[in-house]
């Protein structure tokens, strides 16, 4: 019965989970119709803008599903979707921009991206572990209970600093998108709006879930101080 009442805490986060989810798609769909005034592709505007920074060496290539675009800093690849890859859109240029960015963040050893790459396979492991010490602990009414559930709360709070990370490292990556599509003469003034539009909206699924990550550890929190 506690832990179902603690689940009312997810409810902020969970709500704007889903304003953003549904934000995302319906500004993605209206800016995925507008074509850009240069009738530039997202691949081709990807590319003028990793060349202008001197990383002619990343590739670009084309990948599956929707919304699917992400930079591999492994394999020196920028992988864009199918609805952005070959399309002049004005959603196409901003979200291959964006990627590009992102690409650009990883040469410069931009601080945060830096960072968050370090701690990536110990938060991983870190946050899987938290909920099954966390639990374990829960089930124990005397000291060693309450020491498990502080590891578990203390673990979790890699998945918050994580996500607090990110959140720099994604708004840099729109504003070196919309900088770097107005000095190269991408776009005009007009794709330009569309293209904040289109970022600004994603950029709310990092806030949600930043505030999914906090709301979780309040819970954890909460849990053990009632029980």
């Amino acid at each position: 019965m506690l832990y179902e009442v603690t689940l009312l805490i997810l409810i902020p986060g969970i709500l704007f989970s889903i304003f953003a989810s549904i934000k995302v798609r319906t500004t993605y769909k209206k800016y995925s119709k507008i074509s850009n005034s240069k009738n530039i592709t997202g691949r081709a505007a990807a590319r003028r803008i990793l060349d202008s920074a001197g990383l002619s060496n990343v590739k670009i290539e084309p990948v599956g599903g929707n919304l699917t675009d992400h930079y591999d800093p492994r394999a020196y690849v920028l992988r864009l979707s199918e609805g952005v890859y070959d399309s002049t859109s004005v959603a196409a240029i901003g979200i291959a921009a964006h990627e590009a960015g992102h690409a650009i963040q990883h040469a410069r050893q931009y601080s945060p991206v830096v960072i968050r790459n370090a701690i990536v396979p110990v938060v991983n492991i870190a946050t899987n572990a938290s909920w099954i010490i966390f639990l374990i602990g829960l089930f124990f009414n005397n000291d060693t209970g309450w020491v498990l559930m502080n590891i578990g709360i203390f673990l979790f709070l890699g998945a918050v600093i994580f996500q607090i990370i990110t959140l720099p490292v994604e708004y840099n990556a729109s504003s070196r998108a919309v900088a770097e599509l107005g000095s190269l003469n991408l776009g005009d003034g007009q794709d330009l709006k569309g293209v904040r539009k289109v970022l600004g909206a994603a950029a709310l699924t990092y806030v949600a879930a930043l505030l999914m990550a906090l709301l979780q550890l309040f819970r954890l929190i909460a849990l053990r101080g009632r029980r």
